[in-house]
């Protein structure tokens, strides 16, 4: 009888380490994504220690992983000591999940603070001719959120480029998808994306951060 109750504990507790591998992938999974996601929007954004909880959450998913092959060797081999380094362990990942969330709500209230200061001056330095990092950034958020300008299409005529070219057009990414035959002239707004990008920009990353947020609260609540 107490051998058979040995033989469940152990499955159980390698059951639950196979729980934190799959937990430790998908919390790096979804750090790398905040990452990949902010390199799209870091012109938009330019508090790097935004991207903080989505480091400490890759470290998390990492260290999860060490902690079932503790656990894993732990159980099978019936250490005590592994046993016990595994709990203390596991008390640390709570405590810095704990963290992530506190700090993931910090910096998505700072998020809009942050773009309302950045997008003005990105827009201001477009270059539709010769596009650098930023001009290419505006166009693909532009394009990827269905937006113009920042408020409306109507802000790009405050800008250096729009006075330059003189053309009474907006870029060509401002124009909707289903249209071929844009020409980004003013004349046409219906031809137009209508919603400004920073409210969306904003709820991309406020998104974003949720991401983080929420992987941390679930894998807080299965390892309590």
């Amino acid at each position: 009888m107490g051998q058979c109750g040995i033989t469940s504990s152990k499955t159980v507790l390698v059951f639950l380490n196979l729980i934190f591998w799959a937990a430790a992938g998908i919390l790096c999974y979804v750090g790398a994504y905040v990452f990949i996601t902010y390199d799209d929007y870091d012109h938009f954004f330019e508090d790097v220690y935004t991207l903080i909880p989505a480091v400490i959450i890759i470290a998390v998913g990492t260290l999860l992983f060490i902690i079932g092959l503790i656990g894993c060797c732990a159980t099978i081999r019936e250490s005590r000591c592994g046993l016990a380094t595994f709990v203390v362990i596991l008390l640390l990942v709570f405590i810095t999940e704990v963290v992530v969330v506190v700090l993931g709500y910090i910096y998505r209230a700072k998020v809009e603070d942050e773009v309302d200061h950045s997008i003005r001056k990105v827009y201001n330095g477009y270059n539709g001719t010769n596009p650098d990092a930023a001009s290419r950034a505006i166009d693909y958020v532009q394009r990827q959120l269905r937006c113009c300008g920042i408020h409306n299409y109507s802000d790009w005529e405050n800008t250096v480029w729009f006075k330059q070219t003189k053309n009474n057009s907006v870029p060509l990414s401002c124009c909707k998808a289903a249209l071929s035959n844009c020409t980004g002239s003013l004349t046409h707004p219906m031809d137009l994306y209508s919603e400004g990008c920073e409210a969306l920009v904003v709820k991309k990353l406020q998104e974003i951060m949720m991401y983080v947020i929420w992987a941390a609260l679930a894998f807080a609540a299965i390892q309590v």
